[in-house]
């Protein structure tokens, strides 16, 4: 079973202090912009990197470990890599802070689910991807051009995590996080997830041992659709992200949810691991409304208020009832309790969204209390096992091991048939909001790819000091494409640009495949082709 904890949540959720200096900010690219133009003592972008230093420590690894855990699922956004020109977030210094969650990890035993939570453009148009707005990722006239570049970073990261040195605690790779299907459509997010794949298992290699687990996000499509998908697959798994608390509100009393995600997850969980093979639940939490302080993003409000927006919903209440923890009864707590055994025992397999959240400045304390597995286990509403939610959803049938030798690696891994692999041909020939991927800007294979730097380690040998291998950054030295840049004569536009009519002409007369500029790109150390 994956039972984990996320530790790096969404910075308005986690460390909400950091918007409430300054509220023009609402997600981490205006809150980058803020920060960058604060030029007074304390200012700067360097805050961003003091919350990195001193928001999750190693403490809170072994905490982790302690509560009976045995992963932690960490949301690591494109910038990590690099930054483009005119792209405001501090780049490469996230990469610095993953290193070290791997150190710990390995220390307190636990493994890493690795999500690529953050891509240029946005793949959802929602805060936690970056830049609120628009969907830009295989949507809208960036889309392709986007996507493509995407693809490169999670190239990048399969190469370093697929090295021997961290495949044994990167174990899963979720390679885009809560794309929004819909508008996408599956058809062009199955390409690029197989796409994906290719990417991920040319870094790697076939078969277990051999790199992580892929994890795919539904897309908010459910489960069901991507049954029987890449049949033959390699260790592939599936991402769903179920919540209750972001649909119609309720007042009903907490101790009425005691079995509700039993009825509401359990059978489709077990359905999924059956059709599809190993699905997992990437994010829940115990909250049952959207109460909390900028649960649904800074300045939205909330649905149980009646001020969320955009829409129009009912007053269902006051919202202190659900984040006034410091006077919740013994009832209120074990109400919590039991939904989030309940919740466990559902989806079998499961990260719990989020391991902390940080205090509020005006408060001083938690204001999104359901959303913090540390504080329930403080203050008790949390089990301090999460081995005693088995059994909690008896009649519910859940699904009975093992999975499919192929599915984690053994006979037949690898081996899909030609006429699936036949059926998801990257690029696709259109995207939805845009048209003819022929007619739409997209970047060429003509630049040099980063390496993402390894850690550096040192050790005594006789009396002298000698740096440890810790791996190159790359696991494939076959692997020589090169990366993706844009073409000088040709025209791009805002990579969240929204809707727009692409560039006419696209490019000038004879535009070869030529790189624009390397300067444009804050690079790494690099890889080169």
């Amino acid at each position: 079973m994956l039972l984990g904890a996320l530790n790096y949540a969404y910075l308005y959720l986690s460390a909400p202090a950091l918007y409430q200096k300054y509220p023009q900010a609402i997600d981490e690219w205006t809150l980058s912009q803020a920060m960058a133009a604060d030029t007074s003592s304390g200012g700067g972008l360097s805050q961003l990197e003091t919350h990195y230093q001193t928001f999750i420590t190693e403490q809170d690894f072994a905490e982790i470990a302690g509560a009976g855990l045995n992963f932690v699922r960490i949301p690591l956004p494109y910038w990590a890599i690099e930054v483009r020109s005119g792209e405001p977030f501090l780049p490469k210094t996230s990469w610095t802070y993953f290193l070290k969650a791997i150190q710990w990890a390995r220390k307190y035993g636990l493994r890493i689910n690795l999500d690529f939570h953050a891509l240029p453009g946005s793949q959802n148009g929602w805060n936690h991807s970056g830049k609120f707005g628009t969907v830009n990722v295989l949507y809208g006239p960036m889309g392709i051009a986007n996507a493509q570049r995407s693809l490169d970073y999670i190239r990048i990261i399969a190469e370093f995590i697929s090295q021997p040195e961290y495949k044994d605690i990167v174990v899963i790779f979720g390679i885009t996080n809560e794309p929004q299907g819909t508008p996408i459509g599956q058809d062009a997010l199955s390409r690029y997830y197989m796409q994906a794949y290719n990417y991920v298992r040319e870094a790697s290699g076939i078969g277990e041992g051999n790199g992580p687990f892929i994890s795919y996000h539904d897309g908010f499509l459910g489960l069901s659709k991507w049954a029987d998908w890449l049949p033959n697959a390699d260790r592939i798994a599936l991402d769903d992200h179920p919540y209750i608390c972001f649909d119609a509100q309720s007042s009903a009393p907490m101790s009425s949810y005691a079995q509700t995600p039993c009825t509401t997850w359990g059978g489709m969980m077990n359905t999924s691991m059956s059709a599809f093979g190993l699905t997992a639940a990437g994010e829940f939490s115990n909250a049952v409304t959207d109460c909390g302080l900028y649960v649904n993003g800074v300045g939205l409000g909330t649905r149980y208020e009646g001020t969320y927006t955009p829409g129009t919903w009912p007053v269902i209440g006051s919202c202190t009832p659900w984040t006034d923890w410091q006077n919740w009864d013994s009832t209120m707590k074990s109400g919590i309790q039991q939904f989030a055994l309940a919740s466990m025992d559902a989806l079998q397999n499961w990260f719990f969204w989020t391991w902390k959240i940080g205090n509020s400045s005006t408060s001083g304390v938690v204001e999104s209390p359901q959303w913090s597995y540390q504080l329930g286990l403080q203050n008790g509403w949390m089990p301090k096992d999460p081995r005693v939610a088995s059994g909690t959803c008896a009649n519910q049938g859940l699904w009975s091991p093992p999975l499919e030798a192929w599915q984690t690696g053994g006979a037949g891994a690898g081996q899909i048939p030609a006429t699936v692999t036949a059926s998801y041909t990257w690029p696709p020939a259109s995207i939805n909001n845009a048209g003819a991927v022929s007619l739409l800007p997209s970047y060429t294979p003509t630049g040099t790819v980063a390496t993402l730097p390894p850690p550096t380690f040192t050790y005594s040998s006789g009396s002298s000091v000698k740096t440890a291998n810790a791996g190159s950054g790359w696991q494939n030295p076959s692997d020589t494409a090169s990366g993706m840049v844009a073409i000088a004569t040709c025209s791009y536009l805002n990579p969240w640009v929204g809707t727009a009519a692409a560039p006419s002409p696209l490019c000038s007369s004879g535009a070869a495949a030529r790189a624009a500029p390397d300067p444009l790109i804050t690079p790494f150390r690099r890889h080169q082709s």
